[in-house]
């Protein structure tokens, strides 16, 4: 990837005004936060009208995709294509600092902007419905009944190429003011990270069927966020 490709384009339009010095618009930045994550909110303006609509999404090089009934009046609206904004956030710490100013959270955040589009092409949208299961859960899609037509109407497919973005990310402990630090106050970080439990197995399940070893992927104890970037990294043919 060459130094002009490398980053998206910084713009008015996602240019990080405030604390400018977390603002990353590196490319691989913003695609780890974005593929550490499955849910994200869709932005967008309808007869003036602002929407945001949290949904799953996937990514596939520079597109993002996501999905939704054909009844949805988002997905109606996007028919001719329409300026949208997808955003996605990581919660990773509480800050507790000695005055209420200093207070903050450490945390990942990537904001998308692109003009989304249906997905109208029969073979597109029929890749499309495999991905988003193949991503989060990798060669799933080919132990399952196929999609039927009916499913295929009732489900409408939007995909968004990136023309601009930026990652922001606080990582660090408290910031507080040099004078506070010989308070007799409590301060820290308290981590936040999102933990998988044990599988919950269907309780109609056919008698002899084992969970896939591809679901290893999904530890009891380990870090979502560490399992959806390995299924992306699997997704990408890594």
């Amino acid at each position: 990837m060459s130094a002009e490709t490398a980053s998206y384009p910084v713009t008015p339009r996602n240019r990080v005004k405030r604390m400018h010095e977390r603002a990353s618009y590196d490319r691989e930045a913003v695609h780890a936060i974005l593929d550490a994550a499955m849910l994200c909110q869709v932005a967008y303006v309808i007869d003036g009208q602002p929407y945001a609509t949290p949904t799953l999404f996937w990514r596939r090089d520079d597109t993002l995709y996501w999905h939704g009934s054909s009844a949805s009046r988002m997905l109606r609206h996007l028919k001719a294509g329409t300026p949208a904004c997808l955003t996605v956030a990581h919660l990773d710490g509480l800050v507790l600092a000695r005055s209420g100013f200093n207070h903050s959270a450490n945390y990942r955040s990537a904001m998308c902007f692109g003009t989304a589009r249906l997905v109208e092409d029969p073979e597109e949208k029929i890749e499309a419905m495999r991905d988003v299961v193949d991503r989060f859960y990798p060669e799933r899609s080919a132990l399952l009944r196929p999609i039927t037509v009916q499913e295929a109407k009732a489900t409408t497919i939007i995909a968004m190429t990136i023309e601009e973005a930026a990652a922001k990310v606080r990582a660090k402990g408290v910031g507080d003011d040099e004078d506070d630090f010989a308070l007799p106050i409590w301060a820290g970080v308290i981590p936040v990270t999102t933990v998988l439990g044990a599988a919950e197995t269907c309780p109609r399940l056919v008698p002899g069927v084992e969970k896939p070893e591809t679901l290893a992927l999904f530890p009891e104890g380990g870090r979502l966020d560490a399992a959806l970037r390995e299924g992306q990294r699997l997704y990408e043919g890594g």
